[in-house]
């Protein structure tokens, strides 16, 4: 696949920007760690109040990172003035997300002029290095004529 290209010059700051006003990536403590155009990772670092009962990385967590990783990888090639939403996603998790830290890593697979498709990796970093724990194909629809802002009222 040939190098993906923003069609935004200003695609980073919107990422950027957007990303900050998610309030549940700062309840989850969670960072962009890679913003690159159509890739990118958040990060988490682990915690008692985003465990399961079996003391991993909860489920609900892993799903929530993977899907603004891959929606944000999606949004970084959307034109000025437009909006993404998540339409869809499979997630398969492949082992427990035991490790110290959490990481999303999100790929546009196919763009498209109203929808993208992303290939999502969960990973967790710990005492045995890399290892994938989830795998998400998600689907995301580009929103023309509104902004990255919710609309009044």
């Amino acid at each position: 696949m040939s190098a993906l290209q923003p069609s935004d010059p200003e695609w980073e700051a919107k990422v950027r920007e957007s990303f900050a006003r998610q309030g549940i990536m700062a309840t989850l403590g969670a960072e962009l760690t890679r913003v690159e155009p159509g890739l990118v990772e958040i990060a988490v670092d682990f915690r008692e109040g985003l465990s399961q009962q079996h003391g991993f990385f909860h489920a609900g967590v892993t799903s929530t990172l993977m899907d603004s990783a891959g929606g944000y990888a999606a949004f970084s090639l959307f034109p000025a003035g437009s909006s993404i939403l998540t339409v869809e996603f499979k997630i398969n998790m492949l082992a427990p997300a035991q490790g110290a830290r959490l990481f999303a890593r999100g790929r546009v697979y196919k763009p498209g002029r109203t929808l993208t498709i992303c290939d999502v990796e969960g990973l967790v970093f710990g005492d045995r290095g890399e290892r994938v724990c989830a795998k998400m194909q998600q689907t995301l629809m580009r929103i023309d004529g509104r902004a990255d802002m919710p609309a009044a009222g």
